[in-house]
């Protein structure tokens, strides 16, 4: 933030903005701060906040929600020892923070805990990924006092099936003093949200803004023409598609169809493109056009990062050059300075060079696969106007201030590990939120390629439909079972699980559930009068002449495959309750079937009924006994005691279990307490860490165990997998998931990292990018990190020693410089 001039505004206008602001001092002092004027959505929140409330903030990407939080870092700054912890989803967006947290508070203020990373952690400003600070909550940390605010960036995260229980967790656990400042995409049940945070957090103010502050026109490029999605005859307010896009499309189909029946005439075969065809204009053709119309700097989403690879050295190829001499010089000094402590081996390995000459060129990729350095260097020349075209996956999407002028979608589909599926409207808007630069842009743009067999109208669908909803991923896991417990008991900890996202959203959908139900036992109450007879138990009989088709029925369709015997006892069956049938008191009723008719309909609504009374058993207290489950679990191996009055006790091994977070929490303590790995070097260890956290891209070799480090490790492999069957078995039993099977793809490749391999060898032997290797390696240190801190004095030291082998070279490199 600069200072702008107070000057600059009337005595009129300043009165006008305070009274806005509703009088607020603090806030009246932050807005002197900023070079731009608050909008309505902002004061409102920061408004809230200075009263004293917790806020949730839902708005587009790129409206501004982050100047909440840091109207948040601003009021503690205004107190003597408040402190503020900022925690965000993904270690880049933390990284990013951090940095310019630092240029406005100073150093000596601002902190930064990324798991791998801890750089004053007792500041009065903290960013911190969401693991660490619910790690903190659990340890009842020193660190925690004095907190007044938790900002939550990106909270929507909490959907996430993976990590997204994390959200859940620090905001049930959270000190009730501390104000939460939650900020989301847009999400269509945002209220739903807000009402379960002011369940469980005390007043909170949701604040829902659906206006994205730079305007977004959008448009469909047909061969490098570009047309507006929308008809810009005045009827663009109802979202009506582009008539000329509607007749190109009706073309399409029509030369398609013509096309289709050319080769069957033909008797098949290939044809060429041409004619009628809508050829695509090829990425060099599109950015020559964006740049001739000032559209750049431009994002071009590809959802695959060899595609984003592919991409930068097709337009490079074509002698695209998008930067002056001057910029050339400016981006490479900047580039050598920012990976001047990478080794000049590793260089040649890493693509430096012809990675710097794309740079130079104005040009880069933006995927997971990079080294984390790589990506901030590009994420640096972009915000600097530097670089003016990335290709880049969807996880750019997620948070970074890499805003462009216009974004290019070249697919409305991508692979989600299962096949290729179309993107959900959350999705675009995520991606396209991107488009239009705050202060800089009057509009921002996105630019669809046009395919043949593109629906104009499923395209202005996605465009229209802007949120999406968010619901909870939350579930009880072994290590929160014993730290909860600890901390608050069992009966304790069994009813604050019971206040989780998940829960409410069940319980919500609970009154649903049962409001239809008493609906249909009305029906049934009904149904039973309209079927009752004078002459006996209707309800009786007819569920004799259903027993009878149900047995006829299923004989039909077995009557090959079934002994003479099975046939002979059906039957037997069968006329056994015809005879029943027949002297049954209804039996010769003249109104029988009138009857029949009314007991055919009880029949299937009893069904729904039935179906209706269990969906309402399962959800109600589902999270509690999720944890009565996983509790059962841990005392019948020994972690937990349970006591006389319900309560439950840690044992030693239940202390070894608060220390180790993750997926497989329980697999590593039992392997601790088992001593499944005593007998593994520092190399070994680090093997079999990586094993534990290692999840591969696609399905693995079948001959992966063939590739695996000799010796010991081989048996504590086998250990280490009876170990995670005997757990399954007892889930199991307990109807519990089962969880994933251990992954050794990259093991040998960690085992020769940690034993001095140069970084090409490995990144050959792993088939594997060296973002890919460097952010699993990270996911092996975290986990050997704990190692080091439990009581086997013997597995402490030789993981202390991993830490030390595999902390090199490329895995070394600071991501913050």
């Amino acid at each position: 933030m600069r200072a702008s001039d107070p000057a600059a505004l009337s005595p009129a206008e300043r009165y006008a903005r305070s009274r806005a602001r509703g009088g607020k001092p603090l806030l009246d002092a932050f807005a002197e701060r900023v070079d731009f004027g608050l909008d309505p959505f902002q004061i409102e929140a920061c408004g809230a906040l200075e009263g004293g409330d917790s806020v949730l903030v839902a708005a587009p990407t790129g409206a501004g929600k982050t100047v909440v939080a840091e109207f948040a870092l601003f009021l503690a700054m205004q107190q003597k020892r408040a402190k503020v912890f900022y925690t965000a989803p993904i270690k880049a967006l933390s990284n990013q923070k951090f940095h310019e947290f630092t240029a406005e508070y100073g150093a000596e203020n601002v902190g930064l805990l990324t798991g791998d990373t801890n750089i004053n952690a007792s500041a009065r400003i903290v960013v911190m990924t969401t693991e660490v600070l619910r790690n903190m909550i659990y340890a009842d940390s020193d660190l925690l006092t004095d907190l007044a605010y938790v900002v939550m960036d990106e909270v929507h995260y909490l959907a996430d099936r993976f990590r997204g229980a994390v959200w859940e967790e620090v905001i049930i656990h959270l000190s009730s003093e501390v104000r939460l400042v939650s900020l989301s995409a847009t999400v269509s049940n945002a209220e739903e949200f807000g009402d379960w945070l002011q369940a469980v957090r005390g007043q909170t103010s949701v604040i829902v803004s659906e206006e994205r502050p730079v305007p977004l026109d959008q448009h469909v490029m047909v061969r490098s023409k570009l047309i507006d999605l929308f008809d810009a005859t005045g009827k663009a307010a109802t979202n009506r598609v582009n008539p000329e896009l509607m007749r190109i499309a009706r073309n399409s189909m029509s030369q398609s169809s013509n096309r289709r029946g050319s080769r069957d005439r033909r008797g098949g075969g290939s044809y060429h493109r041409g004619g009628g065809a809508q050829e695509r204009a090829d990425r060099p053709e599109v950015i020559d056009m964006l740049d001739r119309q000032n559209l750049l700097p431009a994002i071009f989403f590809v959802f695959s990062r060899i595609g984003c690879d592919q991409a930068v050295k097709q337009v490079l190829r074509a002698g695209i050059r998008l930067t002056t001499a001057d910029e050339r010089d400016e981006i490479r000094d900047i580039v050598e300075e920012r990976c001047r402590t990478i080794l000049d081996e590793d260089l040649a390995v890493l693509g430096y060079w012809e990675w710097l000459e794309g740079l130079q060129r104005g040009v880069a990729a933006h995927h997971a696969g990079l080294l984390p350095a790589f990506k901030e260097v590009v994420e640096e020349l972009f915000q600097k106007k530097l670089v003016k075209v990335v290709f880049a996956t969807e996880t750019l999407a997620l948070g970074i201030n890499m805003p462009a002028r216009t974004v290019v979608l070249e697919k409305l589909e991508k692979f989600n590990g299962e096949a290729r599926v179309p993107i959900t409207p959350g999705e675009y808007t995520q991606l396209t939120g991107r488009a239009g630069r705050r202060g800089i842009d009057v509009e921002g743009h996105s630019v669809i390629q046009w395919r043949d067999g593109l629906d104009p109208q499923a395209i202005a669908s996605l465009a229209s439909r802007r949120s999406y909803p968010l619901n909870s991923s939350f579930r009880p896991t072994y290590n929160m079972a014993v730290n909860l417990i600890e901390q608050f008991g069992r009966a304790r900890t069994r009813d604050s699980l019971e206040s989780s996202f998940a829960q409410f959203q069940a319980d919500r959908a609970v009154v649903d559930l049962a409001r239809k139900l008493r609906s249909h036992e009305e029906s049934l109450a009904g149904y039973a009068r309209s079927m009752t007879c004078d002459r006996g138990d209707f309800a009786e009989y007819a569920a004799l002449r259903r027993e009878i088709t149900d047995l006829e029925r299923s004989g039909a369709g077995k009557a090959d495959s079934q002994s003479r015997a099975d046939r002979d006892s059906r039957a037997k069956k069968i006329n056994d309750l015809r005879r029943r049938l027949k002297v049954h008191p209804v039996h010769s009723c003249p109104d029988r079937e009138q009857h029949a008719r009314w007991a055919e309909r009880w029949w299937r609504l009893k069904k729904d009924t039935d179906r209706l009374s269990q969906q309402i058993n399962t959800r109600t207290g589902a999270i509690s006994k999720v944890f009565d489950r996983v509790t059962d679990v841990l005392v019948e191996l020994g972690y937990l005691t349970a006591q006389t009055d319900g309560e439950m006790t840690l044992t030693q091994t239940g202390r070894t279990l608060k220390r180790i977070y993750g997926e497989r929490d329980l697999l590593v303590a039992e392997c601790l307490r088992r001593q499944a790995w005593k007998d593994l070097d520092a190399a070994g260890l680090a093997a079999m860490a990586c094993s534990l956290v290692y999840e591969p891209r696609r399905e693995e070799n079948d001959l992966a165990d063939r590739f695996l480090p000799r010796g010991a490790f081989r048996a504590a492999l086998e250990a280490t997998r009876h170990i995670l069957d005997s757990i399954q078995q007892l889930e199991a039993r307990h109807r519990l998931p089962e969880g994933s099977p251990i992954s050794t793809g990259l093991s040998l490749a960690m085992y020769q990292w940690a034993r001095g391999a140069r970084l090409d060898d490995v990144l050959t032997d792993a088939d594997m990018q060296a973002g890919d290797f460097v952010r699993w390696t990270k996911q092996t240190i975290d986990l050997l990190d704990q190692l080091q801190g439990q009581p086997d004095a013997r597995v402490a030291r030789t993981a202390r020693d991993a830490l030390d082998l595999i902390r090199r070279g490329i895995v070394a490199y600071s991501s913050v410089a």
